[in-house]
Parts: C-alpha cells; sequence; structure tokens
C-alpha cells in the first residue's frame, strides 16, 4: 500500500514482485556461487523433497527461484512432521518412500536420523517458528497476550482446534497440562490430521485455530490473533537434512544451502519464521 508521505509513485505491484524476485534470485546465485558452484554431476537433477507445513510457506517461494537459477526440477511431496496419519513424514519413510531432501520440525530430523533414515551430520537449521492462533475475520478476537488470558480462552471457546504435527503435540501434551485445562477442553478440542488448521476454522468447524504462524498467515480471509506469549511460547526449528540412500546426495546439499543462505532470509521473514541465518 503507498504511503501517505510519500509523494513518489511505486511500480504496479507484479511488475514490482518480478523484479525483486528477480533481484533476491541473483543475491541467492550470487551466495550460492561463493559457497560453491555446482558440481558437473548433478546439472539438471531431480530433486526430491519432502517437507512439513511449518517451513512451506518460504519454500513455496524459493524453490521456484531455485529452479530457475539451476536448471534443477525439484519434486515435493508434502506431510505432518510427527503422528501416523498416511501422508505424515513418519509414515511415508516407514513404507520406504524415497527422498533426497527431509524439512521438518528439529526434534522429528532427529529421531530419523536416529533411525538410520537421514544421513548423520546432513542437519542443517531453516527457521525458527513460533505457535499462533486465528480466529475468522468479523468474530471477536479472543485475548491470548498473557497466560491467564490465554487460559481463559481456551475454557471460553466452544471449539478448539490445533495440529496433529509439532505444535500440536506440544499444546495436547505440554501446555494443556500445565495450564490445568486438558480436563476441560479434551471434549471440544480436536487434533486435526492431514489439512492446514486454518482451513478448518475458515470453513467454521473450529472457533479458534492454533498451528504454527508461518501456516496460518498464508490464510487472508482469518484475523491472526497473534502468537503464545512467551512464557509458554514453543520456539521449533524447521531443519533440512539429506536422506540415507539419496540418489543425488550433492544436488540435495547444494538446494539445502540454498534454502539456508543469508539471501533468503528477508523471504523466510516475510511468512513469520525467524531465519537460523540471522543467529
Amino acid at each position: 500500500m503507498q504511503s501517505v508521505h510519500s509523494t513518489t509513485t511505486r511500480p504496479p505491484r507484479a511488475p514490482r514482485r518480478r523484479f525483486l524476485n528477480a533481484m533476491l534470485g541473483t543475491a541467492l546465485a550470487v551466495g550460492l556461487g561463493m559457497a560453491g558452484a555446482v558440481p558437473a554431476s548433478v546439472q539438471a537433477a531431480e530433486i526430491r523433497v519432502v517437507t512439513s507445513g511449518g517451513f512451506s510457506a518460504a519454500y513455496d517461494q524459493l524453490i521456484p527461484l531455485y529452479e530457475q537459477a539451476t536448471g534443477h526440477k525439484v519434486v515435493t511431496e508434502r506431510g505432518a512432521s510427527m503422528g501416523n496419519a498416511p501422508d505424515s513424514i513418519p509414515s511415508r519413510f516407514a513404507r520406504n518412500e524415497q527422498f533426497d531432501i527431509v524439512i521438518l520440525a528439529d526434534s522429528g530430523l532427529e529421531a530419523l536420523i536416529a533411525q538410520g533414515k537421514v544421513q548423520q551430520g546432513s542437519r542443517v537449521d531453516l527457521a525458527r517458528s513460533m505457535i499462533g492462533m486465528s480466529v475468522r475475520k468479523g468474530t471477536p478476537k479472543p485475548d491470548i497476550s498473557t497466560v491467564d488470558a490465554l487460559k481463559k480462552t481456551l475454557l471460553d471457546a466452544k471449539s478448539i482446534a490445533y495440529s496433529a504435527s509439532a505444535s500440536g503435540v506440544y499444546l495436547s501434551t505440554e501446555l494443556f497440562p500445565r495450564l490445568g485445562v486438558a480436563e476441560q477442553i479434551k471434549d471440544k478440542a480436536t487434533k486435526i490430521f492431514s489439512e492446514r488448521v486454518g482451513a478448518v476454522v475458515l470453513r467454521g468447524d473450529a472457533e479458534i485455530g492454533f498451528q504454527q504462524v508461518s501456516e496460518l498467515l498464508p490464510f487472508k480471509e482469518l484475523e491472526f490473533v497473534g502468537p503464545l506469549p512467551d512464557e509458554v511460547q514453543q520456539r521449533v526449528f524447521f531443519s533440512a537434512g539429506v536422506a540415507a540412500g539419496s540418489a543425488n546426495p550433492e544436488a540435495a546439499r547444494h538446494l539445502i544451502r540454498f534454502l539456508s543462505a543469508s539471501a533468503a532470509a528477508p523471504i523466510i521473514r516475510s511468512t513469520g519464521m525467524e531465519p537460523a541465518s540471522a543467529r
């Protein structure tokens, strides 16, 4: 939106976005060049990635830039970091689905490394995420700015949706019991499998919804209330690793360097995450 304090006319949004993307693509390409060129053996590779939702908003903006800059083709599958839903990342690995890269919550990645499904020493942190809450626009905006306000909001809500992945595991096994509300809300709180919590709230199947901030912000039809209070916030790193048995390990490591490059930080930050490169 044009600033009321400026007399300069900005270019139309679509060309401006293309210009910024081109600049970012150049910066990323330069950053990768400094880190090491793509080995000749992996030119025009197909890289298979499975990613959880937490990093998806940034991933979906960065991958087209990577493909354009390198000529590689990235094939993407998606699933929750945790749980036994058929499309969850642990379930996919249990079925021996083949990938080159896996991106998910750090605890889930460490579990896959311990199981020998992801290469030891290949973990790279990409971004840190927080848990937030959204409601439908036009409905009351509950207060979750303090721990007491959050507790009251949970008790007053008619229905609650939370993810079956990392954020939901924390909420249901740690936070709700810690707040002393687990028993009171168990009949109105629903764990959501294989779907974004925002979609459930949007169609009116839940009054309030909790998930990683980066997974809630893309729902522009919802009102993002805010993150959990600092005292009870869970900050999770979303990390990438090279899958054991990867058909293209060099290309996989190259793509991971791209996603973790400092030039990617503005896009990552715009999705509600803190880039790991900013540490």
